[in-house]
């Protein structure tokens, strides 16, 4: 499919495939607690080839979602209808639209999928309608429907900072591929952060630093090191089931291992493609996880 992040194909009847990724975090570390309850972070954040997959079709009588998988809703909460809708809104645009959701990535894993829609959405709409907006105006959108948005309608591998506002392209990042573990269950990240206390459950192992500036193109990334992520012990004391993941994956040669996100999605990273199989097939035949092998987006 070629080396880009969302991918459009035009198909028949007018109607047109878009490819909607999901995303990894290589570290995510919490900076604090805003008085609004919201958390602030720094972040490594790289899409991966495992993509949903998005289908629109024009002049229909309203806007309408549908979507295949049974925990998502086809109503007014979908995110995708709230990207369409509020896409229409700015444009001052009829909304006869009609989309579809293929859902391939697993949801409430910690991978983006629902972020990710919602800016292939806005991405698909602003270039089918010759561009009306420019980046900073569709990620000021993307911000206003969910903290990992911006990060999808900026379309490369970023330090993300603050609630997901703010975003510095990093280029450090090697060829790698991700196996990709999915336990069969779901996630809150609300319950995550809620349960999440900044001073007991911290990770040990630190990034860098938490400057954004700090984070350059030039600095490259070492997954030997640099993984972490401070949600992780949180959701490992609820769910045992993550470290059974990250030891299959170490067992299986990994050269590091980490929670993705709010989880329940762990990876392990890998810099050969017949390693990564090889360890894909290894847990195919002793385990009932969906197994996903993805290549980074770089």
């Amino acid at each position: 499919m070629g080396n880009v992040l969302h991918e459009t194909t035009f198909i028949k009847n007018k109607n047109h495939k878009f490819f909607s990724p999901a995303k990894i975090n290589l570290f995510l570390h919490i900076t604090g607690k805003r008085e609004d309850g919201y958390h602030t972070l720094i972040s490594l954040m790289c899409s991966v080839r495992l993509y949903d997959i998005l289908f629109f079709s024009f002049g229909a009588e309203k806007l309408r979602v549908f979507c295949n998988h049974p925990l998502v809703p086809d109503d007014e909460t979908n995110l995708v209808f709230l990207a369409a809708e509020l896409f229409m809104d700015r444009f001052e645009q009829a909304r006869g639209i009609e989309i579809i959701l293929e859902k391939k990535i697993p949801v409430g894993a910690g991978l983006g999928g629902g972020s990710s829609n919602a800016a292939s959405v806005l991405l698909f709409l602003n270039r089918y309608y010759g561009y009306p907006f420019g980046m900073d105006e569709l990620i000021s959108m993307g911000a206003s429907l969910g903290s990992d948005v911006p990060f999808f309608i900026f379309q490369r591998p970023a330090i993300v900072a603050g609630t997901g506002e703010k975003l510095v392209a990093y280029q450090g990042i090697g060829q790698l591929y991700a196996l990709i573990i999915y336990p069969g269950f779901s996630i809150s990240t609300s319950m995550i952060y809620k349960d999440f206390d900044l001073g007991l459950t911290n990770s040990k192992k630190k990034v860098k630093s938490d400057s954004l500036n700090s984070h350059t193109i030039t600095s490259p990334f070492d997954p030997r090191a640099e993984l972490v992520n401070d949600l992780e012990n949180v959701a490992a004391l609820k769910y045992p089931e993550i470290g059974r993941m990250k030891n299959a994956l170490i067992a299986n040669r990994a050269i590091n291992v980490l929670m993705t996100g709010s989880g329940s999605a762990v990876f392990g990273l890998f810099s050969d493609f017949e390693a990564v199989k090889k360890a894909k097939y290894n847990l195919l035949k002793c385990s009932g996880w969906r197994i996903y092998v993805a290549q980074l987006l770089v």
